[in-house]
């Protein structure tokens, strides 16, 4: 989906509003009066509605700048309130257009049968993320306490100066570093492996972060999240001191619908 440009008016002036889209939903699908997207308690949440399908939208001035730490929030909490209730599948973020004939005419009856075959896929599902970061000290500990060419270079460095010892320490480092890695991505194929028999899909994500231990995105039918909840109880029981673990969800499917439109 392009973000829409303002046509210029009779007497050049710019478009005032556009149509922010956050995502397609099933056509019977009733907003909250509550529900509030990018733009703050302003931004109503509407729907446009085309045969079978519907779009998310909320009225938006063209003239405001997007891309704040809010506006993410905002249409990702939208998204994801909307998963836990009805499949959904998310826009990108940004996406604009000029009004909602528009968001008929260049998004919904181009696509529309795409639309609804990937909404009946998503039928009862959401997506969930399972985390799980490493306790810095119990991880260091870990590592050195297995590698003794590590400890010996430990203990041979600790009480010498940094600027004498520079080449050992980024030496002792990049070896832990390497070693944690190692540990990542055992114990990410074991969050998947446990998680996996209560999904519909699995994607093992890049770790964000130094300490991250795993992390996984599921797709998975909203009634089996007790399950996921279990495997999350379980992996934090076994890894109880060493791995903190945590179930986020339901989530809109963004690890699972890559490209709002087919084809792009």
């Amino acid at each position: 989906m392009s973000t829409a440009t303002a046509p210029a008016g009779t007497a050049g002036q710019a478009q005032a509003t556009g149509v922010y889209v956050y995502g397609i939903v099933p056509e019977d699908v009733e907003t909250d009066p509550e529900a509030h997207g990018v733009g703050g308690e302003s931004a109503t949440v509407t729907v446009v509605r085309h045969g079978r399908i519907a779009a998310l939208v909320t009225e938006l001035a063209l003239d405001r700048p997007l891309g704040t730490p809010d506006d993410l929030l905002g249409h990702e909490r939208l998204l994801d309130a909307t998963a836990a209730v009805v499949p959904v599948l998310p826009a990108r973020f940004g996406a604009v257009l000029a009004d909602r004939q528009a968001t008929v005419d260049e998004l919904l009856a181009p696509h529309h049968d795409w639309f609804a075959a990937a909404l009946r896929e998503l039928e009862g599902k959401a997506e969930y993320v399972v985390r799980a970061r490493y306790v810095e000290g119990a991880v260091l500990r870990e590592v050195i306490e297995s590698d003794p060419a590590l400890e010996r270079l430990r203990v041979r460095i600790r009480d010498k100066p940094e600027e004498t010892t520079r080449s050992e320490r980024i030496a002792l480092g990049e070896a832990i570093n390497t070693a944690i890695d190692a540990r990542r991505q055992a114990d990410g194929a074991r969050v998947a492996q446990a998680i996996e028999p209560s999904t519909a899909g699995v994607v093992v994500r890049e770790a964000a972060g130094e300490l991250d231990a795993a992390n996984v995105a599921v797709l998975a039918e909203t009634s089996r999240e007790p399950e996921l909840e279990q495997v999350v109880r379980d992996l934090a029981r076994d890894w109880a001191g060493r791995v903190e673990v945590r179930l986020l969800g339901p989530l809109a499917p963004y690890d699972f619908v890559t490209e709002l439109q087919p084809g792009e």
